[in-house]
């Protein structure tokens, strides 16, 4: 749980995939719950792009109609980003883990 927590990363989770990308060394990482359907990535990474951020890494995987997106970013994640990303139609919830 603690790793959730500090990380975001899922274990042993019922309704999410199990997700893994180790401590995070950037600026700031984002997790987006979502519905595991086409096009959503490339949402991501645009509303990304036009705030002029910097994706270091990221990770995607789904289960079933779900899916869970962590994305490392070079700058602390602000509240325009996470209000934009929230937008996306298919979008369930957005954590900023750091």
């Amino acid at each position: 749980m603690m790793d959730y927590l500090e990380n975001g990363n899922i274990r042993n989770s019922v309704n999410y995939p199990a997700c893994d990308m180790g401590v995070c060394s950037q600026a700031g990482r984002i997790a987006i719950f979502h519905k595991n359907i086409a096009n959503m990535l490339n949402q991501f990474t645009a509303v990304i792009g036009e705030k002029n951020i910097n994706i270091s890494d990221m990770t995607n995987k789904s289960r079933g109609e779900v899916a869970y997106t962590m994305l490392d970013i070079e700058n602390a994640a602000t509240q325009d980003l996470v209000e934009s990303l929230q937008k996306i139609d298919g979008v369930f919830r957005v954590r900023v883990v750091k």
